[in-house]
């Protein structure tokens, strides 16, 4: 049950990573939806919390700066 919320939880954050318009607002609000996203997902499967947040929060904030809108 775990790992299928685990896996749940994933495309869901991926799919929300970013919300702004810029470059920095995408980067800062995909991180914050990242690190929920690895605590949730750290909480849930047991794991030590510090690490899925961290790997959330980068993986997140990468995300939303690679996917700003070109204008």
């Amino acid at each position: 049950m775990k790992i299928a919320v685990s896996l749940f939880a994933l495309p869901l954050a991926l799919s929300v990573a970013a919300c702004g318009d810029t470059w920095g607002e995408r980067a800062v609000t995909g991180g914050g939806i990242g690190a929920g996203t690895g605590l949730a997902v750290g909480a849930i499967a047991g794991w030590p919390l510090v690490a899925p947040v961290l790997v959330g929060t980068a993986v997140g904030a990468g995300i939303g700066a690679a996917t700003t809108p070109k204008k």
